[in-house]
């Protein structure tokens, strides 16, 4: 395999692969490579509400040898694409250019830097992308903590005023995502898939990593009790984690019957409260007798400050809350049921050290994302499944862009 450091190198490479692969459909006949710069068709969010996909969209991305560069098959729709696509900000993350959507990704190794290689790194690998690239230098980095440096270069997030770094960085100030032909990617934060992990599956590795990340964080021990609030993608990956994590049975509240029905096939133990018409007492009453006096585990993934501020009312004595959603307004908790229960409730951001887990499970099959699939779109349908997605029917949980169907 020839590795090229330069632009000269990477050209050659790529005519070489183009025509060892080319048939594959691995490399794009769209995409054009000028130094670090390449023009390739992209979904771009230009403003609020406007979004399109650009057939030869220029892209400032340089190629280090720690580097690969892959070739994307398919794209997860997430709920903060179309929460950008909508408002334009999520808390300090504002949207002041145009910007690539997508962060949920998968697809294949086309180039290998030279340091990549030395990891093992191939051309034609299968793999999937963790979206967040930290300073490695940093505190929160060193620590373990990498999802919390602030200067996290994260797909498809516009940086933060605090993010000094990389508000001055060309190739990453516009916080460019990857629903697109082709992305350069840290080796460090790309994985390979195993052979019997499809590539849309492989996409949702990342919103999985969440509910890793919060199953990880809510401590479960064995035989626990655990309630997820909001059957949304990342509420049912928190269903099947804290399965996973050992929890013998988990209940899901959400006004979908649906959705409800939908998490009740994820596996043994998994039991829907279809919570529409319910008031705060009926839906507390509901969970303490399907619980048997109360969950020991909260997952609060629906974003709403009135389930949020209910969690206190029936969580068990010592119980863990999580709050993994994104709330645009303070939650309102009661402190007396804090003291009087002991309860222990802790925020979630991202996820940190969790992908090699949570791509096992779905090698062992003991995670199954097949069930949340409601739509495969074609890149060229992007937009439009933008805006299902946004204005979907009640049993919509994850839409996936397959923006290279060859490579699926």
């Amino acid at each position: 395999m020839m590795i090229g450091s330069g632009f000269v190198g990477r050209v050659c490479h790529s005519m070489a692969l183009q025509s060892r692969l080319g048939s594959a459909g691995l490399l794009r006949s769209s995409l054009r490579a000028l130094g670090d710069v390449t023009f390739q068709r992209a979904v771009v969010l230009e403003d609020v509400g406007k979004l399109e996909l650009k057939d030869e969209y220029e892209i400032f991305e340089p190629f280090t040898p720690d580097d690969v560069r892959i070739s994307i098959a398919t794209v997860g729709i997430c709920r903060s694409d179309l929460t950008y696509y909508e408002k334009g900000v999520i808390g300090p993350f504002q949207l002041n250019q145009p910007m690539i959507v997508g962060h949920e990704a998968s697809g294949i190794i086309t180039e290998v830097g030279s340091r990549a290689a030395d990891r093992g790194f191939k051309v034609g690998q299968r793999v999937c992308m963790e979206p967040g690239v930290p300073d490695f230098k940093s505190l929160d980095t060193l620590t373990g903590h990498y999802n919390q440096d602030k200067n996290v270069r994260f797909w498809a997030t516009p940086p933060a005023n605090y993010a000094t770094q990389i508000n001055q960085d060309p190739a990453w100030m516009a916080g460019h995502g990857c629903l697109r032909e082709s992305v350069v990617h840290p080796a460090a934060f790309t994985f390979p898939l195993p052979d019997n992990v499809l590539l849309d599956h492989g996409a949702l590795v990342e919103p999985l990593a969440v509910g890793m990340h919060a199953a990880t964080e809510a401590k479960i021990k064995p035989g626990e009790k655990a309630v997820v609030i909001g059957g949304g993608p990342i509420g049912m990956m928190c269903v099947m984690t804290a399965l996973a994590g050992g929890c013998s049975s988990v209940l899901l509240l959400d006004p979908s019957s649906k959705k409800v029905a939908i998490a009740e096939t994820l596996g043994n133990g998994i039991t829907g409260l279809d919570v529409s018409g319910m008031d705060e007492e009926s839906i507390k009453d509901a969970v303490l007798e399907l619980t048997e006096g109360g969950p020991n585990v909260v997952f609060e993934c629906a974003g709403g400050k009135g389930p949020a501020a209910l969690s206190t009312k029936y969580a068990a004595n010592g119980a863990r809350i999580i709050v993994v959603a994104c709330h645009g307004e303070p939650i309102p908790l009661d402190v007396g049921d804090l003291q009087t229960k002991e309860l222990h409730i802790q925020g979630l951001f991202r996820y940190a050290n969790v992908y090699p887990a949570a791509i096992n499970l779905l090698k062992t099959g003991r995670v199954n994302v097949a069930p949340l699939i409601t739509k495969e779109w074609s890149f060229d349908d992007s937009v439009a499944a933008f805006d299902f997605a946004l204005n979907g029917p009640p049993n919509s949980v994850k839409n996936i862009i397959r923006v290279n169907s060859d490579l699926v």
